[in-house]
Order: C-alpha cells, then structure tokens, then sequence
C-alpha cells in the first residue's frame, strides 16, 4: 500500500499543482482587501477553485492504483483478483477472465457514479 501510495502521489501533486496555477487572482485580491484571515480565504476561495482538479486527482489514482494492485497480484500474489485473473487466462478460461473484468469495471463504476460523482456536484454547485 505504500508503495502505490508513493507512486500516485507525484501524479496528484501535478494536478493540483496545475489547478493552483489556474486560480482566479482577482478572487484572492478581493479576499485580501477584506481581510479575510487565512482559513477563511482557504475554505471559500482557494478550495473552491482546487475541487475540480481534486476530483480529477482522485479520479485518475484510482484507476492507476487499481491497475498497479491489479498487476501486483498478477504478478506476485498467490491471492487476490490479479491472481486469479492470471490463473483463468493461463487456463484459457476467458469467460471467467472477462467475468473477473466485468465485476472490476462494475465497482469503478458504482464507485464513480454512486460516490465521486454526488460529492462533487455538492462541492461545484456554488458554480450554476
């Protein structure tokens, strides 16, 4: 877990670090000229601003530690789904592979629609 942990974090502090370059100033200046403390300008400007890319963070770690998992017990693990993806393609079993795939691509999907997706349409829809 530390390993994938390490992995993922350059690719998260790329996106978020491209999200603080596109911050709107005029916003920050605004905070600044009325004296907004450092906390407050952090949770109603900056945050706000950063969710996007904090999504798209997320988004995109969780398929590449999915798929690093994946191959690490493909590669290494006498258990897990990798292994046994592994072990049915060895056998030719493609139906228990693509079933295997299937099952996987349903729980980024549930993952995807029925928690990332209603959190952020919560923390964006100061936009509409």
């Amino acid at each position: 877990m530390a390993a994938v942990s390490i992995n993922k974090t350059a690719m998260v502090a790329v996106t978020i670090r491209e999200g603080a370059k596109n911050l709107n100033r005029p916003l920050s200046e605004m905070a600044q000229i009325d004296h907004f403390w450092r906390v407050k300008t952090l949770r109603f400007v900056i945050i706000p601003q950063l969710v996007p890319y904090l999504f798209a963070a997320a988004r995109n770690g969780l398929a590449v530690i999915w798929k690093t998992v994946l191959v690490v017990e493909f590669l290494g693990r006498s258990n897990g789904i990798g292994f046994q993806i592994h072990l049915y393609f060895q056998m030719f079993d493609v139906a228990t592979v693509m079933a295997y795939s299937f099952g996987f691509v349903a729980v980024m999907g549930v993952i995807e629609y029925a928690i990332l997706q209603p959190i952020e349409r919560r923390m964006t829809r100061w936009r509409a």
